[in-house]
């Protein structure tokens, strides 16, 4: 069902502009139907699912200017046009942006976010690349929809895996930039000194990284785990978490992250987490307490790690990466933080 609010109702405006699916698109469609409820708000853009509130682009030029609203911007083209909106069309527009970067900023993006009321950064780390002072607020997920297994071994059988093995596992796009090599090369090592042990790698691989996965096979093959390192079919985003609470112990390795939801997906449904020490992941992790990282491209130490942690009670150390979710990562959670950023934004326009 299309959810089209009036746009005389609207208290902040979230720009999507552009059509393929990422990160940035999934935020909005994720926060975006939760803060209506208590807020304003709708998105705006291409590719946008019926139930997220949103207006057209067309329409934004027509916004009244009898109040001040928030405009949110995720990209340097959305800050752009809300500049545009705001000095060419001369709408009523607070102009917020918030930045997963990690990475010193061009001099074109500095100079757009110069232009900016406020700043949020959704890590300590994007946060400390930015030339001003920024809100952090830390992205979150939806605690129902992962959270632990009622019946694990249940739970396996009806995705075929075998309910008795100590199943480790890495869930992403499969490519270099996330690691997959690193972790197909991490499950060589160990498992053929851990029988009961069995591995899976759930993500897409894109036509630009077919031949990457087809390497990995082979060398799966050649060494003979075929049949215990398993890349089951890519499946649709409402069944993922069902694939993470197979899981005994998760692995994150990737080389490069923005934020990386992945370690607290696995951590809300009770599964320790072995990272590398990218995007956000030692904020997400709080290593030693919980879970446990390394550094990026070191394949003994993720080696090492993985061991590590399953020579541990897997019980206790996944009740505690589940209990930090609870308390610092919830979608809940997150979406009040920025509410209160727009309303202080409105309150001082």
């Amino acid at each position: 069902m299309s959810s089209t609010p009036r746009l005389a109702d609207l208290d902040v405006i979230a720009p999507n502009l552009k059509r393929r699916l990422s990160g940035v698109t999934s935020t909005i469609i994720r926060l975006v139907p939760l803060q209506a409820r208590e807020i304003g708000i709708a998105a705006t853009g291409p590719g946008l699912p019926d139930h997220v509130p949103h207006v057209p682009l067309s329409a934004l030029f027509a916004l009244p200017r009898d109040r001040w609203r928030v405009w949110h911007a995720r990209r340097n083209t959305e800050m752009l046009l809300g500049l545009v909106l705001r000095h060419v069309f001369r709408r009523k527009l607070r102009l917020l942006f918030t930045t997963a970067s990690q990475r010193a900023h061009s001099g074109y993006t500095k100079w757009l976010i110069r232009q900016m009321d406020h700043v949020v950064a959704v890590s300590q780390k994007s946060a400390a690349y930015l030339e001003r002072d920024a809100t952090v607020i830390l992205h979150g997920i939806n605690l129902e929809e992962f959270t632990p297994p009622e019946d694990k071994a249940a739970l396996r059988r009806a995705l075929g895996m075998d309910p008795d093995a100590l199943l480790i596992g890495c869930i992403g796009r499969i490519r270099a930039q996330k690691g997959t090599d690193a972790f197909v090369d991490a499950m060589l090592a160990l498992l053929p000194d851990r029988p009961e042990a069995q591995a899976i790698v759930l993500g897409r691989a894109t036509e630009k990284h077919v031949s990457f996965l087809a390497d990995l096979k082979t060398r799966i093959a050649s060494a003979g785990l075929s049949d215990r390192i398993h890349f089951p079919d890519e499946v649709p985003p409402d069944q993922v978490a069902k694939w993470y609470q197979a899981l005994d112990v998760f692995v994150a390795p990737q080389r490069w992250e923005g934020f990386g939801l992945t370690p607290i997906e696995a951590m809300a449904c009770a599964v320790p987490v072995v990272a590398t020490d990218v995007g956000a992941f030692s904020e997400l992790l709080d290593p030693p307490e919980v879970g446990l990282l390394v550094p990026r491209d070191d394949l003994a130490a993720l080696t090492a790690a993985t061991a590590e942690m399953l020579s541990r009670d897997l019980g206790a150390e996944g009740a505690k990466a589940r209990a930090r979710v609870e308390a610092e990562f919830s979608i809940a959670r997150e979406a009040q933080a920025l509410i209160a950023v727009y309303r202080d934004l409105l309150a001082r326009a």
